[in-house]
């Protein structure tokens, strides 16, 4: 894993990425070379490709992110990853169409495009044969010791059971003081060496600390001696937040609040925040007016003339405020006619036909961007919840009241890595998304966020 901005990206999808930023960027000097062999039967280097080839590279990257090519969350069958494939390279090519033969004078390459974009199929589909072929291979997953065996340690072995494809191995687990064993008995080590000999033997690459109790048992001087030697050594808060992109509240504690990096969203960045909200409300609004005219006049025709159009509700924002949220009304008028707040529901039986689609593609989401706009709300953060909920969180859940340090968001790094939710439990499970956020946010994880969102909505994954 590479941390980038302060946010965890897996090495291997991001040499995929650097390769096919390659493939991209030479497409159209490919595509003058073999159109001008077709052609003059001789390969020439045409000079002028630079423009279209940094457009098409830049189109294209945003296209195949947008699909979650890049993801390593993904557990794609061959077919499913072909597929995207396939979907990302219609979009930019949809997409790239419209400066090459809108503007033929100002970007040069209209001749070479099919010629391009067959290239650059040909060399991403190779690069995805070596990248099937190669990124499974045991010799590429981080081995790992983890110091502890009991509750603390078995959360790394629940971790190793429900992600199968994952970038480590775990050696084994070492029972530390007295503390309870949960761990599978085979996968108990027995230190009768010296720890440092033992990691040297077994060749582990890092040591994640994760003992019950840190007053018994731990060999800080062997650990030390083990960091000295250049073995990487991480706790359990930063071995899930690296891993799973979540801070477990479970084992947070404030003094690892207060000393690690992040949560630093004040000043320029706040500044720099605002101006993106802005810019990009402001250009979403001009592409997709048309669907929000469509979307009203939809929802008049199936509920009638007397029925509200927008939904508002009364939601918690920055520093636990309270504003009024815009939707597109997507239940029946009568959803909640006993006055009890409810949370929605998978098939939920509340929700109209024309709710059914637009809640499905997300479309009932876009009035938010006049929040957005109003300075209510951000473009990227953690989804705002009502009153009601949020009073009873945060009494029972530790540390939830730290979402509303940064503005909600249309869409947020929780709805991208947990599926839809609607019991305290899954309050629970979002709110360690929420908090990786607000400790890691940059505008480069704004950005990961958005181009992801494509994907839920063209995917429907998440809804």
């Amino acid at each position: 894993m590479i941390r980038i901005f302060r946010h965890y990206i897996s090495g291997i999808y991001l040499f995929v990425f650097l390769l096919e930023l390659g493939v991209f960027f030479a497409s159209f000097f490919m595509g003058a070379a073999i159109r001008s062999y077709i052609v003059e039967q001789q390969f020439v280097l045409n000079q002028e490709m630079g423009v279209p080839s940094f457009l098409f590279c830049m189109v294209m990257l945003i296209s195949s992110t947008g699909m979650g090519l890049y993801q390593r969350a993904h557990d794609m069958s061959e077919v499913a990853l072909l597929l995207r494939i396939l979907a990302s390279f219609l979009l930019g090519s949809a997409i790239m169409s419209l400066p090459l033969y809108m503007f033929p004078k100002q970007v040069s390459g209209q001749g070479e495009f099919a010629y391009a974009l067959g290239f650059s199929l040909i060399g991403v589909m190779f690069c995805r044969l070596l990248f099937l072929k190669f990124a499974d291979r045991q010799s590429l997953a981080r081995r790992i010791l983890v110091l502890g065996a009991g509750y603390r340690g078995n959360m790394i072995r629940d971790f190793e059971k429900r992600n199968p494809k994952r970038g480590f191995t775990v050696i084994g687990y070492v029972r530390m003081g007295d503390e309870s064993v949960r761990v599978d008995a085979d996968r108990l080590v027995e230190l009768n060496l010296k720890l440092l000999e033992y990691v040297v033997a077994g060749d582990i690459d890092e040591i994640v600390v994760a003992p019950d109790d840190r007053r018994g048992g731990l060999a800080v001087d062997d650990i030390l001696d083990c960091k000295m030697a250049g073995y990487e050594v991480v706790d359990l808060l930063t071995f899930f937040e690296r891993e799973a992109g979540l801070l477990r509240v479970d084992s947070l504690h404030p003094s690892w609040l207060v000393f690690s990096d992040g949560f630093r969203i004040a000043g320029a960045q706040s500044g720099v925040k605002r101006l993106f909200d802005i810019a990009a409300s402001l250009i979403l609004l001009l592409l997709v007016w048309p669907i929000i005219l469509l979307t009203a006049l939809a929802i008049r025709i199936e509920s009638g003339r007397g029925a509200p159009i927008l939904y508002r509700q009364v939601r918690v924002g920055l520093a636990g405020k309270h504003f009024e949220v815009i939707k597109f009304r997507s239940m029946r008028t009568d959803a909640e006619q006993d006055g009890k707040a409810q949370w929605a529901r998978i098939n939920d039986d509340r929700v109209t036909k024309v709710g059914a689609f637009i809640r499905k593609v997300r479309i009932d989401e876009l009035p938010q961007l006049f929040n957005v706009l109003k300075g209510e709300m951000s473009f990227v953060g953690p989804r705002p919840e009502r009153p009601v909920f949020v009073e009873k969180f945060a009494e029972t859940i530790p540390y939830y009241s730290e979402r509303h340090r940064v503005k909600p968001g249309i869409t947020g790094w929780a709805q991208l890595c947990y599926p839809y939710g609607s019991s305290y439990q899954d309050a629970i499970e979002k709110l360690q998304y929420d908090l990786y956020y607000v400790k890691n946010y940059s505008l480069f994880i704004d950005l990961i966020i958005m181009l992801q969102t494509i994907e839920v909505v063209l995917w429907g994954r998440g809804v």
